[in-house]
């Protein structure tokens, strides 16, 4: 008897979803403790929209899925020209610091790894970043997606 294969048909996705961080949470209560997960999410189409998401749950794929969901509901709109964006920028929100400037074709995203993930997501191909002040990925990210609407304005 032949072997019959079944093949589950997917629709190919409109964004791209990246998680960036898995934060466990765990706070004193008088039963005891509570454990909870804080998930950070990247979603984006890689044509110039890109949205994030802060997932919070007590377990951390019904986390991932509301930080998805808040990441589609909260998009960004970024001009891409050529590859990059249209001028450099400087912003400080709380103590991230970031400065994000325009690169010639062929350079590639030279960024850290907050910064790396959103800026790919959004389809920018050729950028040159610096992330000063803190080390924290959710105020890097919020950071940079500010700097990025920055731009519409």
């Amino acid at each position: 008897m032949a072997k019959r294969e079944y093949h589950a048909y997917q629709e190919p996705k409109e964004f791209e979803e990246k998680v960036i961080s898995v934060n466990r949470v765990s706070k004193k209560t008088k039963g005891g403790n509570q454990m909870r997960f804080s998930i950070l999410v990247v979603v984006g189409d890689k044509k110039g929209r890109v949205g994030v998401g802060l997932g919070k749950s007590k377990d951390v794929s019904s986390g991932i899925r509301k930080a998805i969901s808040l990441a589609k509901k909260h998009l960004v709109n970024v001009p891409i020209v050529k590859g990059t964006i249209p001028h450099d920028i400087f912003i400080k929100r709380g103590a991230a610091k970031i400065i994000l400037k325009p690169a010639p074709e062929g350079t590639g995203v030279i960024a850290g790894g907050a910064v790396r993930s959103i800026v790919e997501a959004a389809g920018i191909r050729n950028i040159s970043s610096k992330v000063l002040g803190t080390k924290n990925p959710a105020s890097n990210i919020y950071a940079t997606l500010e700097a990025l609407r920055s731009f519409i304005k």
